[in-house]
């Protein structure tokens, strides 16, 4: 059982996304975080240079379009979101946390559509 709010945190993540704030983003990461993208092609990113790197191509425009928070809840190995993106694109992310509080693991992919259509993915 952890001492600290992972939902809390995951909110605090879609809130700095919300915001463009890459900053605020980075700073809830480990230093040695991993991100592993799978819209589209998979992509792994490790460590905060790379998250930065990751986000700050993508954050000004997409916090434009507006993050909308679908769903969150606790998971065995940390939290579970699902956001959209301008209203549509919905995206599945899964969190896994250190000791201390800070993002250790994000994963993430597209949503299904139909919740009992995984080919959506």
């Amino acid at each position: 059982m952890s001492d600290f709010d992972q939902m809390g945190i995951v909110v605090d993540w879609l809130d700095a996304c919300r915001k463009g704030d890459l900053r605020s983003l980075i700073d809830l990461y480990t230093d040695d975080a991993s991100l592993e993208c799978q819209c589209g092609s998979t992509h792994l990113y490790r460590g905060r240079s790379e998250l930065e790197a990751y986000w700050g191509s993508r954050l000004g425009a997409l916090s434009s379009a507006g993050f909308g928070l679908e769903d969150i809840s606790p998971a065995p190995q940390g939290v579970e979101l699902e956001y959209s993106i301008a209203g549509s694109l919905r995206i599945r992310a899964s969190f896994g946390f250190s000791a201390d509080g800070k993002i250790s693991r994000t994963t993430c992919t597209p949503a299904p559509r139909n919740p009992m259509d995984c080919s959506a993915c």
